[in-house]
């Protein structure tokens, strides 16, 4: 039977992590391509006494929609015996799992290419040229910021008491010189994450990176938010207490996908 962490784990695989390919479709050349013609339906399943928990990834030519629920007959199915087992995988470790859709090779080598793609995800992984290291940045970011949103939704107690004692405030990243910006509303318990920079009202907190590369040590945890404040890897614009809770919650989820 799975854990509250294991459900929670998979809430965020499902709903911050496999979104994220949409920045490798978009933003890698080579994925792109791979993608452009591509037309079908891969699934992700893990099993469990309660009922299975899962999403499948819808592909059209191109363009991808991540679902939230599970279908009967997907062109490609990967089968995990477990929701922990599943949530392994997405961190990167080495476990069992079942394949349905063997015909589907082209898919299949594509999307396995896709899979070992969502390992620059790891803090441990090191970007090997500017382009990994802008999409390690990239995706990682949009990854935490729909991933905090989620750990409130899922009902996670330090979080919720955290966000209902807060009026509407925007918490909003960004790296200087790029496209990456993403953002978190919070507002009486209720959030909500998007994408680019935030335009109806003023950052209540602002953690701009000064650079891809100096994003990099941050995000991959080697360097801590007040460390990299203090040597300007990071420049946070308004409440330091508050910027450094939302710090703590990034933290928890990068435990909980490691």
């Amino acid at each position: 039977m799975a854990t509250e962490n294991d459900l929670l784990t998979a809430r965020i695989v499902c709903r911050a992590v496999l979104p994220v390919i949409k920045v490798a479709l978009q933003d890698d050349p080579k994925v792109k391509k791979n993608f452009a013609n591509v037309t079908g339906t891969v699934q992700f399943l893990a099993k469990d006494p309660a009922g299975p928990v899962g999403a499948h990834l819808k592909f059209e030519k191109g363009e991808l929609e991540v679902v939230q629920e599970l279908i009967d007959n997907p062109d490609l199915q990967f089968t995990f015996s477990s929701v922990a087992k599943m949530n392994a995988m997405f961190a990167g470790k080495m476990v069992l799992f079942g394949i349905k859709g063997f015909t589907k090779v082209g898919l299949l080598i594509k999307i396995l290419g896709v899979l070992m793609g969502l390992k620059i995800l790891m803090p441990t992984a090191k970007p090997k040229n500017p382009l990994q290291a802008y999409l390690k940045v990239k995706m990682t970011l949009y990854m935490v910021s729909t991933a905090l949103s989620q750990l409130n939704k899922f009902g996670d107690e330090e979080m919720k008491k955290w966000t209902e004692r807060q009026p509407e405030r925007i918490y909003q990243w960004s790296v200087d010189g790029t496209d990456i910006a993403c953002w978190l509303k919070i507002k009486a318990g209720q959030t909500k994450a998007g994408r680019g920079m935030y335009e109806r009202r003023q950052p209540f907190v602002h953690m701009r990176f000064t650079s891809v590369d100096n994003a990099l040590p941050v995000l991959s945890n080697s360097v801590d938010t007040v460390s990299a404040i203090a040597t300007g890897l990071v420049i946070s614009d308004g409440s330091p207490e508050y910027g450094g809770k939302l710090g703590d919650f990034m933290l928890k989820i990068a435990a909980l996908l490691s």
